[in-house]
């Protein structure tokens, strides 16, 4: 059974993620796949829009397949990743840019590389099941994909907030935090992709939308702007800690749980993205820190305690959320030179 399926089906461009035993979790073969697909619809008159979904009830898509990514960096290899990032942001940023309608039907889980081939298209639709995050600081990453753009535009200091946190968005949260347009119940969306394949209608979409369930983001807006207003992750930590309430522990406790390195550069790369027009300013700066990764940061130790042996008890260097040193985040996000991610490649 392939991984993924693509097909013309009416005036839709489809494609639907089809691991659903691995949470549709993309491979970098699922995303050159995508990529020549809408290659070969952009000019097809016949393809009015797209429409991306996934297979199963759990996931859209939980992220990117990084077993991979560990095999080949435990070896000494940096170059596989590094390729994959370069080729999997070119995607993203064709979603972003796409002259068409991409709508992507987001249920269950949908995280790290799910966002960036969903939460980038013109029509982004949650229900009920939607837990919507970017949790690669747990891993040692720092949210990448496009992600520091949409973090960087949701409201106040929410995006430092979910980026630093992994923070799991429910429909609410993830319309207020602007990862979602459309909140449609579950129920409807196969007669509503039926639409859009015999249509190629996407306003559609607005007339089947309902409103948004309440945000839980919403009531701790305020906490949020109040305590991650700092210009450091270290800021942030001890702020929270002069700080007595329930969601100043429970973001500690959040916190606690991801690498410092990584979280300091996410906290400072969201900064630096926000007011961004387009996705390639975010895109290239993330790129600097992925193209690191491997060598540089706490990547291959977060895999292995996440994924690999599974002991979740990574081993981060440095340890201390408040003592990252600000030479260790400039050196992760310097400029690139020569390896400047230019969204040009050798893949077709």
């Amino acid at each position: 059974m392939s991984d993924i399926l693509i097909r013309k089906s009416g005036r839709a461009g489809r494609i639907t993620l089809n691991r659903p035993e691995a949470l549709n979790a993309l491979t970098y073969q699922m995303c050159l796949d995508i990529e020549a697909a809408l290659e070969a619809w952009r000019d097809d008159d016949d393809v009015a829009l797209v429409v991306i979904d996934g297979a199963g009830d759990r996931a859209f898509c939980a992220g990117g397949d990084i077993a991979e990514m560990y095999r080949t960096g435990m070896a000494g290899d940096y170059d596989y990743g590094r390729r994959f990032w370069r080729d999997e942001y070119r995607l993203n940023a064709k979603i972003f840019e796409y002259p068409k309608p991409y709508v992507a039907f987001m249920q269950g889980f949908t995280m790290g590389g799910g966002v960036g081939v969903s939460c980038h298209g013109s029509h982004r639709i949650v229900g009920d099941t939607s837990q919507i995050a970017m949790p690669e600081c747990a891993i040692g990453l720092l949210p990448d994909v496009g992600g520091s753009l949409i973090l960087s535009r949701a409201p106040g200091r929410m995006g430092e907030y979910l980026g630093t946190t992994g923070y799991r968005m429910g429909p609410g949260d993830a319309v207020l935090a602007g990862f979602a347009d459309y909140y449609i119940p579950q129920a409807q969306w196969p007669d509503l992709i039926a639409a859009l394949e015999a249509t190629g209608d996407h306003t559609l979409i607005d007339a089947a939308a309902s409103p948004a369930p309440k945000a839980p983001l919403a009531v701790v807006q305020a906490q949020i702007d109040h305590t991650f207003t700092g210009a450091t992750l270290g800021d942030v930590v001890r702020a929270l800690k002069g700080d007595a309430s329930d969601f100043a522990a429970a973001t500690l406790k959040a916190l606690s749980r991801g690498s410092p390195l990584a979280m300091a550069c996410a906290y400072e790369a969201v900064g630096r993205v926000r007011g961004a027009d387009g996705i390639r300013r975010a895109l290239e700066m993330e790129y600097r820190f992925t193209f690191r990764a491997g060598e540089h940061s706490d990547f291959l130790e977060g895999i292995r305690a996440a994924i690999i042996d599974k002991d979740r008890n990574p081993q981060w260097r440095p340890t201390n959320m408040t003592a990252v040193p600000p030479l260790d985040v400039a050196n992760m996000l310097m400029p690139l030179g020569a390896e400047t991610l230019t969204f040009e490649g050798d893949q077709p």
